[in-house]
């Protein structure tokens, strides 16, 4: 799916609720509800814990939480794995570490704002320090076959300087030809 905000994840999850869930995202989004609304783009990954439980989840990317989220009695069923991380330890290394918590199929959800806004500008919230597209790029490449559902979120044109939409349009056909081979340049 491309989609407009965050929280048409949501609907998809609910019909993949046998798969597992994996979220790029530069926010944690566990509010329970923000703006008067349980199923807005801030409260996508409570409402998708809701639906999948414990232990199915795997945001990466994370550098934005408010104290709310930070407090919840629920935060740790959620595997929240910073940007921060992945730097340090690298891809690879976060990637097989994920890899061993999937139990089959794999949902991937792509916030935009979870890259760097120097590779993705044109987002509502942009958070510096993100991932880069090689990172994103070496997940789905290892992940490919086992993605199931697959969207692509939150990028707003009007902000744009022509790199976003390029980088949203690259991870499709990189998401395509990641389904054919497990070959694909990591």
């Amino acid at each position: 799916m491309m989609g407009g905000e965050h929280s048409i994840t949501i609907g998809a999850v609910k019909n993949y609720a046998d798969a597992d869930l994996i979220i790029i995202d530069a926010h944690s989004d566990f509010r329970e509800s923000y703006g008067g609304s349980a199923y807005s783009h801030a409260c996508v990954t409570r409402r998708c814990l809701d639906i999948l439980g414990d232990g199915r989840i795997t945001s990466i990317g994370t550098r934005s939480i408010s104290r709310e989220e930070y407090e919840s009695k629920d935060i740790n069923r959620v595997s929240f794995i910073s940007s921060a991380e992945v730097r340090k330890s690298g891809i690879e290394l976060i990637v097989d570490e994920v890899e061993k918590s999937i139990r089959g199929d794999v949902y991937l959800s792509i916030d935009m704002d979870g890259f760097d806004p120097s590779f993705a500008p044109a987002v509502g919230t942009p958070e510096p320090y993100g991932l880069t597209p090689w990172d994103v790029r070496y997940l789905m490449n290892r992940l490919g076959k086992r993605i199931i559902g697959f969207d692509i979120v939150e990028f707003s044109p009007i902000y744009d300087n022509g790199n976003t939409a390029m980088l949203a349009a690259k991870l499709i056909q990189d998401f395509i030809g990641s389904r054919e081979t497990s070959k694909v340049f990591h």
